[in-house]
């Protein structure tokens, strides 16, 4: 215990794993205490095979939540036994179908006192406890199916490496990095236009001096994303030129730059910001979407890319 006292939470699998395997020791001498010749791991296959007459493995699998090869191996293990028989399906003869055999059903009726007495020391064990554990492993399971458990991690990641992300204003010496940091992956996806040379290698004069912003990402004191905004009216701004580094990716830093840019334009009193991209970029579709920006018909584009543009009001909306 003093190892997981030590690791703390991080070790939530490997406690469970080794919980899992206690019991499972045990089962094992359950099944022998009773007489059934069953491995603690066929248990879930063996059960729903006993309620029903035949079944198909994609059957198994779904009802018991474990993946098709699993059950297939199980099935094949517990044939070897005598206990099961697979055979075409009379609905279908391209699916097999398992079932008990008659040694498989003696057990079946046989095995019904194990789990009366198997259920009567779980309800003992529980009422021992403090917390509801059954309720609790319901629970996690239900939140793990709603957001699997690599992606929470991955968002404490992306969170964690974010507080050392700093959005800060445009500079000469930044001009570089602006211009580099778009033509990479304008290059990688598309063909660089004339606007986009007109943006990228004059940022002062076609962006800052109009009325538009330009901010940069920093990491870990490297510039490492960028994204303007370009005034189109008094009331209109459009959202550019957001690039990120590839690898940079991963740590929030479109979003960051995006509520940058949004909570500038409301500074400088606009209405609504618009944008032009394209839909193979779906990360970024995406990050639009998050920050409020929805799909719209506009004006003619000066991009041969560009096959969507989006818009958000900014009159009642907030990030």
């Amino acid at each position: 215990m003093d190892f997981y006292h030590q690791t703390g939470k991080m070790a939530l699998g490997s406690r469970l794993r080794r919980l899992s395997n206690k019991l499972a020791e045990d089962a094992k001498g359950i099944y022998a205490l009773y007489g059934v010749p069953l491995e603690p791991k066929w248990f879930p296959v063996f059960y729903v095979l006993s309620q029903k007459e035949a079944i198909s493995i994609t059957g198994i699998a779904q009802i018991i939540g474990h993946p098709h090869p699993y059950v297939s191996q199980i099935v094949k293990e517990m044939a070897k036994r005598e206990l099961v028989i697979t055979q075409k399906s009379e609905a279908d003869a391209r699916v097999n179908v398992a079932k008990l055999t008659a040694k498989g059903k003696e057990i079946a009726s046989k095995i019904e006192e194990q789990y009366r007495d198997v259920t009567a020391a779980v309800e003992v064990l529980f009422s021992e406890m403090q917390n509801d554990l059954w309720k609790a492993i319901g629970e996690i399971e239900y939140l793990l199916s709603e957001k699997d458990f690599i992606s929470r991690v991955r968002e404490r990641r992306k969170l964690r490496e974010s507080q050392d992300v700093e959005i800060i204003d445009y500079a000469p010496e930044f001009r570089e990095h602006f211009r580099q940091l778009n033509y990479e992956w304008i290059e990688k996806f598309f063909t660089v236009e004339e606007a986009d040379r007109q943006y990228l290698d004059y940022p002062e004069e076609k962006i800052l001096t109009p009325g538009g912003h330009i901010v940069m990402a920093r990491y870990r004191g490297e510039i490492v994303g960028t994204c303007a905004l370009v005034k189109m009216d008094s009331q209109t701004y459009e959202l550019a030129k957001m690039a990120v580094a590839e690898k940079a990716r991963g740590k929030n830093i479109g979003r960051l730059l995006g509520e940058a840019v949004i909570n500038k334009a409301r500074e400088l009193g606009a209405k609504k910001i618009y944008l032009e991209s394209n839909t193979v970029l779906a990360p970024a579709i995406n990050l639009y979407r998050k920050l409020g920006f929805r799909k719209v018909v506009g004006s003619h584009s000066p991009y041969a890319r560009c096959n969507i543009q989006m818009e958000l009001s900014l009159q009642n909306s907030q990030t």
